[in-house]
């Protein structure tokens, strides 16, 4: 790993030491300065040239900032004469602007797509993308990894006697029925509706959580909106408990408060992908540094990434069987 090289902007610079660590290799300092009149700068201070850079920074609060931040990272990269140069963003934020569903409305997810391209990246690593039509808005190749592995890992050990993995919504349903089958649990899932951003309507679950205690799993937890109105739904359902599962932990506004005490919540887990919020000791945090880790040496190598991005083991969910097509001569 010697031609590689990895910075860190200042939204997350502990998971770049944890990766760094797994890869053997040091974090290379960044020099960013703020002029007078509030400009940016961004300085590599470790050689580049000819080398594989990789420019770690998840897009978390103050999300412009660290957009900002990691734009002027790569582009000084670029400069520096980098043979490759790879945005490892464990959350991309604007992945949730995905699509026109109101008149004249901004399609961030595909607009800062198009800036890191232009800055000079050539190719993206990340996890757990809110939608998968999101791979679509990146002119570069995009390595798209996910945490079900890891976050199954923290259940297998314990009882899941009477458990179900509930997604929230039904467009997570297919995520949710892969960790589901990893843990050997039925799964259901939330009818949801989002009337603001920080507001959703849960008008029935479709599955029979009746008796039984809940997984929710989500990709995603913000201000805990959808967290609150789902264990409302589940509880008229009948289920007992619910333990809350999702792998960008951002936990904005009330979230804390709402979930940390919650008499219906037995314990909250997440990844490291953004930073743990202050004041919650327990909350169960899994790292993800290896698995990305490993994608880094993969990627430098040369070697195929494929078999990490359902991040699991293939003995727990075998790959599905392949279609049944004839050869003719």
């Amino acid at each position: 790993m010697n031609d590689v090289v990895v910075f860190s902007g200042s939204a997350h610079p502990a998971l770049a030491d944890r990766i760094c660590s797994h890869l053997g290799v040091t974090r290379s300092p960044v020099d960013i300065k703020r002029f007078s009149n509030d400009c940016l700068q961004a300085q590599l201070l470790a050689n580049c040239r000819q080398r594989d850079v990789y420019i770690l920074q998840p897009l978390v609060p103050p999300t412009q900032e660290h957009l900002m931040e990691l734009l002027l990272m790569i582009d000084a990269a670029r400069g520096a004469s980098a043979a490759q140069i790879t945005a490892v963003m464990p959350h991309y934020a604007y992945a949730r602007s995905d699509k026109k569903d109101a008149s004249r409305i901004s399609l961030g997810g595909r607009l800062v797509a198009d800036m890191i391209s232009t800055a000079g990246a050539h190719r993206v690593l990340t996890m757990a993308l809110h939608a998968p039509q999101v791979h679509g808005f990146f002119s570069t190749p995009v390595d798209h990894l996910t945490a079900i592995g890891v976050l199954a890992d923290h259940f297998r050990d314990a009882d899941l006697d009477n458990a179900i993995v509930v997604s929230p919504d039904l467009g997570n349903a297919k995520v949710a029925t892969q960790f589901a089958r990893l843990l050997g649990l039925p799964v259901a899932a939330g009818s949801k509706q989002r009337v603001a951003d920080d507001r959703v309507v849960i008008d029935s679950i479709v599955g029979d959580v009746s008796g039984r205690r809940a997984i929710i799993l989500d990709d995603e937890i913000a201000t805990g909106g959808s967290m609150l109105e789902l264990m409302d739904r589940l509880k008229d359902a009948g289920a007992t408990e619910a333990a809350i599962v999702c792998t960008h932990g951002l936990f904005a506004g009330k979230a804390v408060e709402r979930l940390r005490d919650h008499p219906f919540v037995t314990e909250v887990v997440t990844t490291d992908t953004v930073p743990a919020p202050d004041g919650w000791p327990e909350l169960k945090v899994r790292s993800v540094s290896a698995l990305f880790a490993e994608a880094i040496s993969r990627i430098h190598h040369g070697r195929s990434v494929s078999s990490l991005f359902e991040g699991v083991d293939p003995t727990h969910a075998p790959p599905q069987a392949k279609l049944p097509f004839e050869t003719h001569a």
